[in-house]
């Protein structure tokens, strides 16, 4: 599948913009816990997921991440090139979850685009608009659902990315994910487990009872 086939505006492009994208395209490579883009003085560029999963991440002073989104096949990333965007500065880092093939246009060449192209610009702010409605959401999440509803409905997102009810992930890797200490998942994984929600094994959750944990998530 070619780039052309992926980007969505790209037949609203001219000629002239289309070549400009494609002498600067770089096609990657990303192994899994790589981390491709690292703070706001870091500009990647714009990148378009051709295979695999990223991961989106702040961390706080005091050394903790969240998860602020995720990206797919398809889905595009506009924080790595915030450079060019310049009233956003988000420290924003971004790692390989899985393995990824992912293409590159940097931000210079995007930026000049955008500038001078309407589908370009309205398309970038379609993607700010829903990020940022991503990251009011997890706002929502974090003040006002309690940990446990968090957990139950972390784990059946990644039931349903991963495609199984057996997922392959630690306590701190949870955490890492939701912002908070190990030790309190561990505590909400050990209750849902008394509940016989889920399963817990070494690196490993299990999730027995989807219909309960669901309606966990929504109390």
């Amino acid at each position: 599948m070619e780039f052309q086939d992926w980007f969505p505006i790209w037949d609203q492009l001219t000629d002239a913009q289309q070549n400009r994208i494609l002498d600067g395209l770089a096609c990657r490579q990303i192994t899994k816990g790589a981390v491709i883009h690292s703070g706001s003085t870091d500009c990647t560029g714009l990148l378009l997921v051709k295979s695999g999963q990223l991961r989106a991440y702040i961390l706080s002073d005091e050394g903790r991440e969240i998860t602020i989104y995720r990206l797919f096949d398809r889905d595009v990333c506009l924080f790595s090139a915030a450079c060019m965007l310049r009233s956003i500065q988000f420290d924003i880092t971004i790692e390989a979850e899985k393995d990824t093939s992912l293409w590159v246009i940097p931000a210079e060449v995007y930026r000049l685009i955008m500038e001078e192209s309407a589908p370009a610009a309205n398309y970038t702010n379609e993607i700010m608009a829903a990020r940022f409605s991503e990251v009011v959401w997890l706002l929502e999440q974090v003040m006002w659902k309690s940990m446990d509803r968090r957990v139950a409905g972390f784990l059946l997102d990644e039931a349903a990315i991963e495609g199984g009810n057996r997922l392959s992930i630690t306590h701190e890797a949870i955490a890492n994910h939701l912002g908070t200490h190990r030790e309190v998942v561990t505590r909400m994984l050990r209750y849902l487990q008394g509940e016989g929600l889920v399963k817990l094994s070494r690196g490993a959750v299990e999730l027995l009872d989807e219909k309960r944990l669901e309606e966990l998530s929504r109390t």
